[in-house]
């Protein structure tokens, strides 16, 4: 039913439920929260440039929960989650922590992207997101991941595609550093809330 090396329109949750147990090696994850738009109340979400953002379907923290709860499932041991986080949740403890409870996820490091561009802010203005690296069980790094030279603080402008577009050549060096060839690697919410 989905094709490998190819985008697949689905729900996400669909797909993940479809795959067998720790097949997959690497996973990419984006979770569409609205928490800081609902926090900043800023009065013109879904007018302007902001309209793409806010047309897409919404997650609740229980689809967070249980997106997680699947990737966890699907990941081989050792495997990587990459889980795109903003400030608004990595500071306000709101998710991230409570979204790994009844998995194997270990937090193991952060990379901290510099978008190059400015953006919203009540007082410092947003220039980052924040990718949580997580690692199933059991936490090993030399067999496991092999391009040492990844910096935690990452600058790419990328051109915006899509209201959630993410660096690509960061992500191309993860891939790399955390799979070989042959294994899969997964984004179960890469065009979107509900397709991949």
């Amino acid at each position: 039913m989905y094709k490998l090396n190819s985008k697949n329109k689905a729900n996400g949750l669909d797909l993940l439920r479809s795959l067998k147990d720790k097949t997959i090696k690497t996973a990419f994850f984006d979770p569409q929260y609205r928490g800081v738009l609902d926090k900043l109340k800023y009065g013109n979400e879904g007018k302007g440039r902001g309209k793409a953002r806010c047309d897409l379907p919404q997650m609740d923290e229980d689809t967070i929960k249980a997106f997680i709860k699947e990737i966890d499932r699907v990941l081989k041991p050792s495997g990587y989650l990459f889980l795109w986080v903003d400030k608004f949740h990595l500071c306000n403890g709101i998710g991230v922590l409570g979204w790994l409870n009844d998995t194997e996820f270990n937090l193991v490091d952060m990379i901290v992207w510099d978008k190059c561009k400015i953006g919203m802010g009540y007082r410092s203005r947003r220039k980052s997101e924040y990718l949580v690296v997580l690692q199933k069980s059991p936490v090993k790094a030399k067999a496991c991941w092999s391009d040492h030279a990844i910096p935690d603080v990452w600058q790419e402008k990328v051109e915006k595609v899509h209201p959630h577009s993410k660096p690509i050549e960061l992500q191309k060096r993860l891939i790399a550093a955390t799979t070989v060839e042959g294994d899969i690697v997964l984004d179960p919410a890469s065009g979107g809330v509900f397709s991949i």
